[in-house]
């Protein structure tokens, strides 16, 4: 709630009270919103709340309405160019957590090495650069 308030231009540490009635008016929207969802589900005759039951719950306000369609098209517009990679979420993480276990062994064997070389290495440097200069 804090960063909330900081990203709409209060103080980076607001007032507890501040936090505490925003946490307030924020759980009774989103209850009440639900609920209104809720009871449009049961009178369609349906169990799960849908999309569009929050839809219609939002049909008097067009911010509230906009906005939770904007909300919806970006996430089919992400949705499809995940689809367009090719890549899952979680094979995205698996992948970068194996890259990041090859890299630190390689960065451990090569730290090995340097401390096998130790003064020898100096010399096959200098060699090294001696050939790159002819």
């Amino acid at each position: 709630m804090a960063q909330l308030l900081f990203a709409h231009g209060d103080f980076k540490t607001p007032l507890p009270e501040t936090v505490r009635v925003l946490d307030e008016i924020l759980t009774d929207f989103i209850q009440g919103i639900s609920f209104e969802a809720a009871r449009v589900a049961q009178y369609s005759g349906r169990q799960k709340i849908k999309l569009d039951d929050f839809q219609f719950v939002f049909r008097k306000n067009p911010l509230f309405l906009g906005k939770l369609q904007e909300v919806f098209e970006k996430k089919g517009e992400i949705d499809s160019a995940r689809k367009l990679f090719g890549t899952d979420n979680d094979e995205t993480i698996k992948d970068a957590a194996e890259q990041e276990k090859a890299r630190s062994k390689n960065t451990t064997s090569q730290q090995r090495a340097e401390e096998e070389l130790g003064a020898a290495d100096d010399d096959a440097d200098a060699e090294a650069d001696i050939g790159k200069r002819k």
